[in-house]
């Protein structure tokens, strides 16, 4: 997994809301779980395959260079348990995908059970911090011990 574009002149992309959710959702990438995305159309109409960008913890540190693989436009209620679970996130589960994206969603003032999301899925193309990367598998285990990390 060797890569070694010019991270300076790539889009960073930082995952979540808080420097927490962004430390946690980076580690399951990192461990190699978490390989699909989503956000809301109205803040995303422009992801296409073959795109690549930084991935950034909490602290805006670049993590890993990562490449947009495919490119899924649906509404929030028929989000399949398939895509779901390539969230990594929690239990992998459909309705924790629901509960999880639709507070998240309410954050950010756009949620409502059918409005437009942007599916992604995308692969680690090289890993830019060994330290994090060495965590990465401790947040896994709490992740899926339902631990909130």
């Amino acid at each position: 997994m060797s890569v070694s574009p010019d991270i300076e002149t790539l889009p960073r992309w930082p995952f979540g809301d808080s420097p927490e959710l962004a430390d946690r959702l980076a580690a399951l990438i990192v461990a190699g779980v978490k390989t699909g995305t989503c956000s809301a159309r109205v803040h995303n109409e422009w992801s296409h395959p073959g795109e690549r960008g930084v991935l950034v913890d909490g602290a805006d540190r670049p993590v890993a260079v990562l490449e947009t693989e495919t490119v899924t436009h649906l509404r929030y209620n028929e989000m399949t348990q398939e895509m779901a679970a390539l969230e990594g996130e929690g239990d992998l589960s459909l309705k924790y995908w629901q509960d999880a994206h639709k507070a998240y969603f309410t954050r950010e003032g756009t949620f409502a059970e059918d409005m437009e999301v942007v599916f992604e899925t995308f692969r680690v193309l090289s890993i830019l911090d060994d330290d994090f990367a060495a965590g990465a598998a401790d947040h896994l285990r709490r992740e899926r011990a339902g631990e909130t990390v």
